[in-house]
């Protein structure tokens, strides 16, 4: 078995270490290194058997954002994405999320620590795609969401697949229902339990999830408890 991953990259050291790391793998990786044509390579072989299932996208590129890279990917395919960036900084975290990317890693990067998370996000979406045909929605209210592959569909009908931090973020929230949900318990869901309140990764996560749930005017859904977090309305 063959995975496909496309790293858009221009660091030609880092392409080569990344390469050479993965040559012993499954994981086979083409390279994109300005990002110009990432999004049509995707597309056209999206139901071939070389299908890109994970992309990793350096945020700074020559040619692209890798942010609204990120955005396009989101939007358009289904494929996980991992970025990476120099820079360690909180609002990069942010803005990567806020596009739909499933994981984050700060530069130098380690090798193993990619591959790791590699094989972690490839095992989501495969899970996800191995139960696509299954039924098991979790019906709450005005929206159903299916647990396996993260599809969520709002009373009007509208469909969309909600990233790995958005659905950890509604699976709490569906969890705690009736109930407020602190900022901290939510990053905890997330895999960050170093929050810290000037983090605005949830608050962001909640936003984009208001809006594929139609909820963002009126802020019926998911309600804002003031000094204590969010809660899913009853």
């Amino acid at each position: 078995m063959t995975i496909h991953v496309l790293l858009v990259e221009d660091d030609e050291l880092l392409v080569k270490r990344i390469i050479n790391h993965f040559k012993q793998t499954e994981f086979h990786i083409e390279v994109d290194a300005t990002g110009a044509d990432a999004l049509s390579i995707v597309q056209s072989r999206s139901h071939h058997s070389n299908a890109i299932t994970l992309a990793v996208i350096d945020i700074v590129l020559p040619k692209r954002d890798g942010l609204l890279l990120t955005k396009e990917l989101n939007a358009l395919t289904d494929i996980g994405v991992i970025l990476l960036s120099s820079r360690d900084s909180q609002a990069d975290r942010i803005a990567g999320l806020a596009q739909g990317a499933d994981d984050y890693i700060c530069k130098p990067v380690d090798l193993l620590e990619l591959e790791l998370r590699m094989r972690a996000l490839y095992k989501r979406i495969k899970g996800a795609h191995n139960n696509d045909e299954s039924e098991e929605f979790i019906e709450y209210a005005n929206f159903k969401l299916h647990p396996d592959n993260r599809t969520l569909i709002t009373v009007n009908g509208d469909e969309s697949r909600l990233t790995e931090a958005e659905h950890k973020v509604l699976i709490c929230l569906i969890a705690n229902a009736g109930k407020a949900t602190s900022r901290e318990k939510i990053s905890e869901e997330i895999g960050q339990p170093d929050w810290s309140p000037n983090d605005r990764t949830v608050d962001v996560l909640i936003g984009r999830l208001r809006k594929k749930l139609n909820d963002e005017k009126d802020q019926k859904r998911i309600v804002t408890v003031r000094g204590k977090g969010y809660m899913l309305s009853i």
